[in-house]
């Protein structure tokens, strides 16, 4: 069915008293990511009869301020543009003419250093050159800051370090104290003004009644709104530390540094002046700092200047700026400033004003509280109306217009509180506010599942995710990677451990395996290193370790080789080239180029192949045939493939590239990666929840086709295929194939950029993208949900992401997928009891002052109903944990209604009930109770709360499951449900029991008691009922399981 169809299906037409949708649509629809600013400020100038503005729009972006912080950050941007790219050597001379002095302070002498903390955070900042070469380089400079450039700075240093020159943080703002949220709470207008009607109550209460009885109405009102106030500012408060947690989880970043001469991992806000920072592909620079040392080192440094065009890093041009980004090459830098001494940690205290877009459901329950809010106004205008002028008239027909006293004005103050009251419990101003609570209580617990939600949006729409295109390494296989097979001088051989190194050795000639021990050893982007406890320990991507433990495996001696050849060129691999190339120089004369990566690309570059003798001999076709079929046996087994190779040239290539062909194949290796375990069963809860599952990655097609179908993800229908095959394919002829593509291999980011871009705006799909690399930032960007991966992720891959998969597992993206359609339905949950609740109360209040000249429910109890179905219900439904159920039905599709058939069905079958019931009450209730005496009506009164009360109550469980009779299944597992159950109904009985003289209520009879308890259970019997009523003439409908309706998660 398509998706016009499915939204014709699902109007509201056929409710032509909530053309809500079509308002919706028109006013409060925003993009889940990148919204635009007309669509923000359309909604936000769309809102209108708000209470409580400073807590309503706490959790939306402040667009002045953030226009204020873009108009600091250009300027920011605008100052770095012109020391980086305009400052030219005529300005560098002037400005030697008048250099700043930075005499030598007495702290800074005594601590033992030999610069100032200003000047060393000037040389980086302006690119002073000049200035760098009189201190005499970076080996002067860190003599200067007492480091030695090999084995780091002493850990016992760090905090005389810190004192000097500082921390590395930035200016951030002071949390929100729980008395900020007291007094946001405090500044609900309808409360303002209840307030001053207890007040002009207790006044008139005392003249009229004296003390103390003149005061309980006015004093109960106070109480209730203090009551109200407490438990909102403690539910935000507490919502508040959540996010403050999950803001910590954010800034946490680690980065490889070199102290007490030992390579470890330390947050970078734990980097301190003199540390030595290895920095490799996708790396966020972590302060300002000077090269020391490296290759093909390329900065991005956009986020700071603004220009695009990547800086080439070397000795000639050594600084290296905070935030910048590490787009090719690694090396090692000195960290010269940090903190508020870069220019980056002026820019971020800039970029933490404004706050963080909304989401698509805030906008839309925003929306609702406006359309509702506008209805619940005119209802309160009338029924003060009413209530008015039915007084005067009376007052008319009993020729009492001209005489007036102070009890007929506490009278007419009495309609006013209700009125006033009224509007408290028409405005569902939690509508908003409970998405956020149900978002941070979702990200706060998958956080504790290893998923780290970096926006708040991306959790929601995760629950919308109808595709997941995934990366094959580390997301599907565990990322433990080790050599299983390798086949060398036409031999395969099989690796198993320890048992594996004298038969393997024996089989290869001592020449061969010198040159195999070279190509692992010099051509690695890794590095063997001795830990504090004196083992080896290998720092870098799993393929290079599993390289590397080989080379251990054989005897090999990492030191040993790099000493003896002294590299000269490095081409870093990345996910373009699908290789990795390193140019040394031999100890006999001339070089040698070594080159790695993808099977079929190496393999086309060589001409030769070694034979056991370590001679190269001509890789004839039936060689090349003979090493394409090991790699396909390898492939077919599961197995990552790669090639090593090497180039012996008489002279230096002198800056130009390494060569490209002319190479000599000296091995095909067999990297084992298995499948993590119970990936096969998260690929089928995906498929039988709708959420088509694609591996795209750069591996061999065999080695991908056989993962997939061992993952469940690639059927006998599906379609697997290379990148090369996909990017030439016509845009038409992609439209073919793109529904069918299951597995797309040897893949560039191009190409997953190419189908993530075509999934979205051809096909409508909602899509959800992994991605670890740098080359996969734009994807990320792209698609609905960037998934970034914790573990092997660059800060890069990171920084573009939605959401951090902590462990790298595919089982935890399904886990988010789940939590958020737990959100979305939380949510209409929500609604759907809150909306019951104004219904009943609106209708039943209008109504009664209409014909009886009085409304049942007072100020007080408006007011603790108001915060049963607000506060209380949020905590209740929104914070559910999502069930198996959720993961068994379609996911929501672009367009589809939030408020859906089924919940109008709810709602307005449970409003009949309601209302029926309490109008009966009301009316004729002292009758069918057999009420007597002079408490009749208070008795009658008290009951009718009573009962109203108990209806929101099992309504509360009702909304439990909106289609499901069995409403009950799960909620002893949800603590927050039952405690605000047992508070609801401990609360209740202590109203009624206890707090009269303020509540307007007195003590019921067991009888009675038992009777509201009987009337509101009457309600879950009318909801099973309701539920049996098909939303669509003529379509059967089942209870036994979710049934699967499109505009529903």
């Amino acid at each position: 069915m398509d998706s016009s169809n499915l939204e014709r299906k699902n109007s509201f037409s056929t409710f032509p008293i909530f053309g809500m949708e079509k308002i919706l649509k028109e006013n409060f629809d925003i993009q889940s990511k990148n919204p635009s600013q007309e669509a923000l400020r359309k909604w936000r100038s769309a809102v209108s009869v708000v209470k409580n503005r400073r807590r309503r729009f706490r959790h939306t972006a402040d667009l002045e301020k953030r226009d204020e912080a873009e108009k600091k950050k250009l300027g920011i941007q605008e100052k770095i543009r012109v020391v980086l790219y305009v400052q030219k050597a005529a300005l560098q001379f002037i400005n030697a003419g008048k250099r700043v002095e930075y005499p030598l302070s007495d702290e800074t002498s005594k601590a033992g250093y030999g610069i100032e903390p200003n000047e060393l955070a000037s040389i980086v900042r302006s690119h002073d050159y000049n200035r760098l070469k009189l201190h005499g380089g970076v080996d002067s400079i860190a003599r200067k800051i007492r480091v030695f450039l090999d084995s780091g700075v002493n850990s016992s240093d760090i905090p005389l370090r810190q004192k000097i020159y500082g921390f590395n943080r930035y200016t951030e703002k002071p949390p929100r104290s729980f008395w900020m949220f007291l007094w946001d709470a405090l500044q609900d207008l309808t409360l303002i003004i209840l307030m001053v009607c207890a007040v002009v109550s207790v006044g008139v209460g005392i003249a009229t009644e004296g003390w103390p009885n003149g005061m309980y109405d006015g004093l109960g009102i106070i109480l209730s709104i203090f009551l109200v106030v407490m438990v909102t500012a403690i539910s935000d408060y507490k919502q508040s530390l959540q996010f403050r947690d999950l803001d910590k989880e954010k800034k946490k970043i680690f980065v490889q540094v070199t102290r007490d001469g030992f390579r470890q991992k330390v947050s970078i806000y734990d980097l301190v002046v003199g540390d030595i920072v290895h920095l490799s592909i996708g790396d966020q620079v972590p302060a300002d700092g000077i090269f020391i040392s490296g290759y093909s080192v390329e900065i991005d440094e956009s986020s700071l200047s603004g220009e695009s065009e990547t800086v080439h890093t070397n000795p000639d041009q050594p600084f290296l700026l905070s935030g910048t980004k590490v787009q090719d090459g690694s090396g090692k830098m000195l960290v010269t400033s940090v903190g508020m001494r870069t220019e980056w940690g002026k820019l971020m205290e800039s970029l933490s004003e404004g706050g963080e877009d909304e989401t698509p459901l805030q906008v839309k329950l925003h929306g609702v509280a406006t359309i509702i809010g506008k209805i619940g106004l005119g209802f309160a205008i009338l029924t003060f109306l009413v209530l008015t002028i039915r007084f005067i008239v009376e007052k008319a027909l009993n020729n009492e217009l001209t005489k007036w006293s102070s009890s007929d004005a506490l009278e007419l103050m009495d309609f006013f509180a209700i009125a006033v009251t009224i509007i408290v419990v028409a405005v569902p101003e939690g509508l908003p506010l409970a998405v956020t609570l149900s978002l941070a209580f979702a990200m706060k617990k998958l956080m504790n599942d290893r998923a780290l939600v970096r926006h708040l949006s991306a959790c929601e729409t995760m629950g919308s995710a109808s595709c997941i295109c995934t990366d094959k390494t580390g997301t599907l296989t565990t990322n433990h990677m080790v050599v299983s097979k390798i086949s060398i001088c036409e031999e395969t051989k099989e690796i198993r451990g320890n048992d594996s190194v004298e038969p393997t050795k024996s089989a290869i000639s001592q020449g061969v395996m010198e040159l195999l021990l070279q190509a692992i050893f010099l051509n690695t982007g890794s590095e063997v290193v001795k830990g504090k406890d004196g083992k080896n320990n290998i720092l870098g991507s799993p393929t290079e370790s599993a390289l590397l433990e080989f080379g251990l495996l054989m005897g090999g001696d990492f030191d040993a080789q790099r000493r003896e050849y002294k590299i000269v060129k490095v081409e870093p691999f990345n996910s373009i080239r699908k290789k990795m190339s390193v140019l040394v120089s031999v100890s006999t004369g001339g070089f040698r180029v070594f080159c790695k990566g993808a099977s079929e690309i190496i393999l086309s570059m060589c001409d030769k192949i070694v034979d056991n003798n370590g001679v190269p001999i001509r890789l004839s076709e039936e060689r090349i045939k003979n090493v394409m079929d090991i790699i396909n046996g390898f492939a077919c087994e599961a197995l990552r493939t790669l090639c090593l190779a090497f180039k012996d040239m008489d002279e230096n290539l002198n800056g130009d590239s390494l060569p490209s062909n002319g190479y000599t194949l000296i091995a095909v290796v067999g990297i084992k990666d298995p499948v993590r375990p119970g990936v096969r069963k998260a690929v089928q809860t995906c498929l039988a929840s709708g959420i088509t599952v694609r591996m795209v990655t750069g591996d061999n097609i065999n080695t991908a086709k056989a993962i997939a179908r061992e993952c469940g993800i690639l059927t006998d229908d599906g379609l697997a295929i290379e990148g090369p095959d996909f990017h030439s394919k016509s845009a038409e002829e992609m439209k073919k194939l793109i529904p069918r593509i299951q597995v797309m291999a040897r893949s560039l980011p191009l190409d997953k950029h190419t189908l993530v871009t075509k999934l979205r705006n051809t096909f409508g799909e909602i899509v959800a993208v992994t991605g670890d690399g740098t080359n996969d930032a734009p994807a990320l960007h792209e698609s609905d949900i960037g998934l970034a991966m914790g573990i092997a992720g660059t800060e890069v891959a990171k920084e573009n992401a939605d959401v951090i998969i902590m462990d790298d597992n595919f089982a935890t993206i399904v886990n988010v997928a789940r939590w958020g359609r737990s959100v979305y339905i939380n949510i209409q949950k929500f609604v759907q009891f809150q909306l019951t609740v104004n219904v009943v109360a609106l209708m039943l209040n209008f109504v009664s002052a209409c014909i009886s000249g009085s409304a049942p429910l007072t100020a007080v109890q408006l007011l603790w109903v108001n915060m049963i179905m607000d506060t209380l219900g949020a905590l209740a439904l929104a914070t559910e944990p999502p069930n198996d159920g959720l993961m068994k039905r379609p996911p929501v599709g672009r367009g589809a209604n939030f408020i859906t058939r089924t919940m109008w069905k709810n709602i307005i079958g449970q409003s009949i009930y309601q209302l029926a019931v309490l109008a009966i009450l009301k009316f004729d209730g002292k009758k069918l109770l057999r009420l007597k005496g002079s408490d009749a009506t208070a008795v009658l009164d008290t009951f009718i709360f009573n009962t109203f009360v108990f209806c929101q109550v099992f309504n509360e469980i009702n909304s439990r499951d909106m289609e499901k009779i069995n409403v009950f299944r799960g909620m002893f597992n949800s603590w927050v449900f039952l405690a605000v159950m047992v508070v609801t109904v401990a609360f209740q009985i202590i109203i009624v029991e206890f707090l009269g003289t303020f509540a307007s209520t007195v003590p019921l009879s067991w009888q009675l008691w038992l009777l509201s308890i009987l009337i509101g259970f009457l309600s879950m019997i009318v909801a099973v009922i309701i539920k049996c009523v098909p939303v669509e003439l003529g379509k059967p409908k089942s209870h036994d399981g979710y049934e699967a309706l499109p505009s529903e998660p």
